[in-house]
């Protein structure tokens, strides 16, 4: 049997805002799980640094896990701190943006035909 999650330590307590190191000048990622389905990805971006404006198939969740960073629905913008979570609706343009260090987590669901 293939492994589902990857990428992380299993039967462990871990904090996942130290599962990823920020990088001056980057954005770091580390895919947890991608399907059909589902997506789950950790995200670090450097203060400055960001995603430009696209849109996804599914419903994405952000949880801010450390920091805080911009995110842009439909040209509105909001900021998300540590411990909030905000949904990006699917065929909606967004965009992500750290205002400082900025490490969240990304869960995607996809439609299923």
């Amino acid at each position: 049997m293939s492994e589902i999650l990857k990428n992380i330590r299993k039967g462990e307590v871990l904090s996942l805002k130290d599962t990823l190191d920020d990088a001056e000048g980057q954005v770091v990622s580390k895919t947890l799980i991608q399907n059909d389905g589902l997506g789950i990805t950790l995200f670090a971006f450097a203060a400055g640094e960001g995603i430009s404006t696209h849109e996804s198939k599914g419903d994405a969740m952000v949880t801010a896990l450390d920091g805080s960073g911009e995110i842009t629905i439909d040209g509105v913008t909001c900021t998300l701190k540590a411990g909030e979570s905000i949904v990006m609706p699917a065929n909606h343009p967004h965009a992500v943006y750290g205002k400082e260090n900025f490490e969240m987590m990304l869960v995607v669901a996809f439609p299923q035909a």
